[in-house]
């Protein structure tokens, strides 16, 4: 899907005041970054790094993994292409609803598709599939799988590779990474990105994390050169900083009950519970497509139309806590729009 997805502001006229499409941290990239990926800017002049190794080895490190074990990406999307690329032509299922790119890389490479709602995704699931996609957290809902199911399903399935999307995992307390089943399961492998974090979507960094078996399958329909000199330097900062550059997850996720909470007492609205800082809503009159649009010609405020997503409704729509005040300024348009004559 080249278009329908958050964050598309680029494709409208309207100025652009509250962007709450996107789950991208909107406090912007970590303090110092900026002026050290411009300080290595002389690289720029030369290759990088086919496979951005002494990148990978850093990630490696930094979860005690052998270097065999990372695959560095231009973010997740490139790496789920990679997965479905690897696996072309197998049964494959996909927890629903979900990121649209696990599907479209899917049908790309001739696989066989089924798909299983979130809440059917239990230990003693049936899965008669040799691939597995699941994201967590869940995008667009904020659900999440816990360690204790997850490890449960990938003993009950070993015939299957469970694909993990952790790309929104610094923005929940209420789960942890799954990379120390790596140790226990060889059927497990798990997608990581360094663009929502870290405020970076647009120089794309990502990385996957899996048994070397796996990361050698992937690795044979990697195309050379994919992350960039940039990236990988802003990668590098990443890791040498860590401690020190990690979202203010906590108070995001206060700000976002808060959010949650005041939007729950528009009576157009129902508000759907999540572990993250992004939740769904859904309206009891019109469509999201309409509000979207009325959102933005009216207030400059832009929010995820979710009615893409298999599995939602034209009534769905995403939204991203932002700052208090931002959070204000929809919630009073959200009533104007509830108070408007059907």
């Amino acid at each position: 899907m080249l278009h329908g997805h958050g964050d598309d502001g680029y494709r409208h006229s309207h100025e652009i005041v509250a962007d709450f499409s996107t789950n991208v941290w909107y406090g912007g990239e970590p303090a110092g970054l900026k002026d050290y990926v411009f300080g290595h800017w002389a690289a720029v002049n030369r290759y990088p790094e086919v496979l951005a190794e002494s990148l990978a080895a850093r990630v490696a490190a930094h979860h005690s993994l052998p270097a065999g074990q990372v695959l560095m990406s231009s973010g997740t999307t490139e790496s789920i292409y990679l997965v479905a690329q690897a696996w072309a032509g197998r049964r494959t299922t996909i927890v629903t609803p979900a990121f649209a790119e696990y599907e479209d890389a899917a049908r790309l490479h001739g696989h066989r598709l089924t798909f299983l709602p979130w809440e059917a995704l239990v230990a003693d699931a049936p899965l008669a599939a040799d691939v597995v996609f699941i994201c967590n957290p869940n995008n667009p809902t904020g659900s999440v799988l816990r360690e204790p199911e997850l490890a449960a399903l990938l003993a009950r399935n070993p015939h299957a590779v469970f694909v993990l999307d952790e790309a929104f995992i610094e923005f929940t307390v209420s789960i942890a990474t799954a990379r120390p089943l790596l140790a226990r399961f060889d059927n497990l492998l798990i997608l990581r990105s360094l663009t929502k974090a870290y405020a970076i979507p647009g120089l794309r960094l990502g990385y996957v994390l899996a048994s070397e078996g796996l990361i050698a399958r992937l690795t044979r329909g990697k195309a050379p050169w994919t992350v960039n000199a940039l990236a990988a330097a802003a990668g590098h900062f990443i890791f040498e900083h860590f401690d020190a550059v990690q979202p203010p997850t906590a108070q995001l996720l206060a700000d976002r009950a808060a959010f949650a909470a005041q939007l729950a007492g528009n009576e157009g609205l129902d508000i759907v519970p999540s572990h993250t800082h992004y939740f769904l809503a859904t309206l009891r009159h019109g469509t999201a497509a309409d509000l979207k649009s009325w959102l933005l010609a009216r207030h400059g405020l832009l929010i995820r139309d979710a009615a893409n997503f298999r599995g939602l409704t034209p009534a769905h729509f995403r939204l991203c806590t932002r700052p208090p005040a931002d959070n204000q300024l929809l919630l009073n348009a959200l009533r104007e729009w509830t108070d408007l004559p059907a």
